[in-house]
């Protein structure tokens, strides 16, 4: 060990990068581990079977490159050439494959192929759920949502301009709101509809958490792009709780109108730009929550007329509990911007099969991100990607080997040492899957 007492003359300091014991981002070694005991690369390769497709043949390696290059904020294929530098492959538990290999192998999904991969995100889900990621039989709550994934040039198959005049495309998923991993994802073209293909996907949806093992109570929220009958029923006969938007129809309106002007309750903890008052009525036989609000406009005047925002529930709890934690639903966009922050920024692919196969390989990536907290750092605050990122996983370190055993060197003085040893002990105490 070279000791130096003074500031390094940055003028005179050579660059050689010939270090072979080096590794980039040594702290995926953690992510390497828990994808290990999830059994991820063999769940892989037992479900994806693309046949005598170009690209086919070690699906489970190609899935796992592709996956940890995301965990460090990859977000085109060209990204996941840092794997290969120094020593980095050797920590990661996984072949790791060149980028145009990963190209190929993307471009070769078909629809089928994509819900095989679906499936591994499911699979996954339960056996991180049974490690102890999981609700279990506490209360679990799920957000449903949809967001625009722009992209960039006009060649992208199933790109379009949505209600947001991005071109892109538009995805729908399902989260948890506490930890918000991924529970449910689907690429869409850019020009669908919120709810289009939202009754299957709701059917998948529910039956995985059910296979997951959630038996607690279990909440579903939504906005009002997601609102028609045939959901309220569908979750009344799964026994779920549901608080979803609705918008403001005819009926609607009127129903609101009809309310007493002595029923509406002040919000006393609202921000104080804003007049926020709830109150409740029925609708069709179920209840209707109202959500009125006056803004400040720019000279601190109360806008003249109220902001309207109903939502309809099966629950029975408190009004002002009901009306809280449906407001809680913006939670989801916390996801959906980790999401954007690293594999979802853009879509690489021209190709729309092989971006949806992107897509469902980056939830299970943020998914990763998450349960490296819920298991290896439980009780603390789940950070986003991005912080998780630089605690945990971007910092240097060089490989040894020493009397047949080898050693990861990392920073001396590192901040979040003891987080980071504690999240791998953690999860190599694990059992394999």
């Amino acid at each position: 060990m070279v000791h130096v007492d003074g500031p390094v003359g940055l003028e005179g300091v050579g660059v050689c990068f010939d270090d072979e014991r080096a590794v980039a981002d040594a702290g995926v070694v953690v992510l390497a581990m828990l994808a290990r005991r999830l059994g991820i690369e063999a769940l892989v390769d037992e479900r994806v079977v693309l046949g005598e497709r170009v690209g086919a043949a070690n699906e489970g390696a190609k899935v796992m490159t592709l996956i940890s290059a995301m965990a460090l904020g990859a977000d085109c294929i060209d990204d996941c050439d840092v794997l290969r530098s120094g020593r980095t492959a050797d920590v990661l538990g996984h072949r790791v494959m060149a980028p145009s290999t990963l190209g190929t192998f993307l471009r070769a999904f078909t629809f089928g192929h994509v819900r095989q991969l679906d499936r591994v995100l499911g699979e996954t889900i339960e056996r991180a759920w049974a490690a102890g990621a999981g609700p279990g039989e506490g209360r679990l709550v799920v957000d449903i949502d949809s967001f625009v994934g722009e992209t960039f040039g006009p060649t992208k198959q199933g790109a379009a301009f949505g209600y947001t005049r991005v071109r892109g495309y538009h995805p729908i998923l399902a989260t948890r709101a506490d930890t918000g991993e991924v529970l449910h994802i689907r690429l869409r073209t850019g020009s669908a509809n919120t709810s289009r293909g939202f009754g299957r996907f709701l059917d998948e949806l529910l039956a995985r958490v059910e296979r997951a093992g959630a038996t607690g109570p279990r909440l579903l929220r939504a906005d009002s792009g997601f609102w028609n009958k045939q959901t309220f029923d569908r979750l009344d006969r799964a026994g779920w709780q549901f608080s979803i938007g609705v918008r403001l129809q005819p009926q609607i309106r009127a129903a609101i109108e009809a309310i007493d002007e002595a029923a509406w309750q002040t919000l006393e903890d609202y921000p104080d730009t804003s007049i926020a008052q709830i109150a409740e009525t029925t609708l069709a036989g179920r209840r209707l929550i109202v959500r009125r609000v006056r803004t400040l406009d720019r000279q601190g005047q109360l806008l003249p007329t109220w902001e309207l925002f109903p939502f309809l529930t099966n629950r029975l709890d408190d009004l002002a509990i009901v009306e809280a934690e449906h407001r809680q639903h913006a939670v989801v966009e916390l996801a959906i911007r980790d999401l954007k922050d690293q594999a979802l920024a853009h879509f690489p692919s021209g190709t729309f099969m092989a971006n949806a196969a992107w897509t469902v390989i980056a939830a299970l990536a943020h998914n990763l991100l998450r349960w490296t907290s819920v298991i290896g750092l439980p009780g603390q605050t789940i950070r986003a990607a991005r912080t998780l990122r630089r605690r945990l996983l971007a910092l240097p370190g060089r490989l040894t080997r020493t009397a047949r055993r080898w050693t990861l060197h990392l920073p001396a003085r590192w901040p979040w040492q003891h987080d980071f040893v504690r999240a791998l002990a953690r999860i190599r105490a694990l059992p394999a899957a």
